[in-house]
């Protein structure tokens, strides 16, 4: 098992974290309004305990490499990936991402439920930083494999949660990035949308994007992953091989 420092770079890593820290400040007492917090807050008067989400995160991350994050709920997990996505900076430390990030977090959180599909899809991948004449002319293999041509020009309200996920990650991985990073996404919907999501970052992982994942399903991480973390309090356990990594952690748990 290689030490918990990261990998020898072969080549320039695309993602190096050097010693990140995250760190949430939380009130000791259960305050009831803002006015009251704010009050309190200019007299000085609120004692915050601090959590360590991230606590000292080394890792180096090759181009093309398809890269697992494992360990148990609340081990820092989504917080990592979350901070290589660039939607959340770090409290210490120093994060170094090459090229575009295609983040699959929470899938249809930028949606307005209130706009139809094809309105949200215009706008998320604009948000993405797509251009519309670029978005129109794939819209339809975008839609189609959503499987919601049905429901396209509907609003959003009237979709249900693995729908919204559908689309979400329909229009997130619409287009080829040199970074994915993957939350717990290849659960949503049914079985074949499974399937052909599964399918698409294996695509990806062919065209040498690299790939961030974090799965609980840890055949898929020794199946798809060339190396993994494990974590845990928000440290580094172990980096290594996928298998050997999965091996050691389960070991723990068993």
């Amino acid at each position: 098992m290689n030490s918990p420092t990261g990998s020898s770079p072969r080549q320039d890593p695309v993602i190096r974290l050097e010693d990140v820290s995250v760190v949430y400040r939380i009130p000791k007492e259960r305050i009831i309004s803002f006015k009251e917090y704010a009050i309190r807050w200019l007299k000085g008067q609120i004692a915050f305990d601090e959590f360590k989400a991230l606590d000292g995160v080394s890792l180096d991350i090759q181009p093309g490499e398809v890269f697992g994050i494992i360990g148990p709920n609340g081990a820092g997990k989504s917080t990592l990936l979350k901070v290589l996505a660039r939607v959340l900076r770090p409290s210490g430390g120093r994060v170094r991402v090459r090229g575009r990030v295609a983040p699959l977090l929470e899938l249809g959180a930028g949606f307005d439920m209130e706009l139809t599909g094809r309105e949200n899809v215009f706008i998320n991948g604009a948000i993405l930083g797509q251009r519309r004449e670029d978005i129109a002319s794939r819209f339809d293999g975008l839609v189609d494999f959503a499987g919601l041509r049905s429901f396209i020009d509907m609003p959003l309200r009237t979709y249900s949660t693995g729908m919204v996920a559908r689309l979400g990650f329909s229009v997130a991985t619409d287009i080829l990035p040199e970074v994915l990073v993957v939350d717990e996404v290849l659960s949503v919907g049914d079985a074949a949308f499974q399937k052909k999501a599964a399918a698409r970052v294996a695509q990806f992982r062919d065209a040498g994007a690299t790939i961030v994942l974090v799965a609980h399903d840890l055949d898929a991480v020794c199946r798809m992953c060339h190396r993994a973390a494990w974590l845990s309090g928000g440290r580094v356990k172990a980096v290594g091989p996928a298998k050997e990594v999965v091996h050691e952690y389960q070991r723990t748990v068993a």
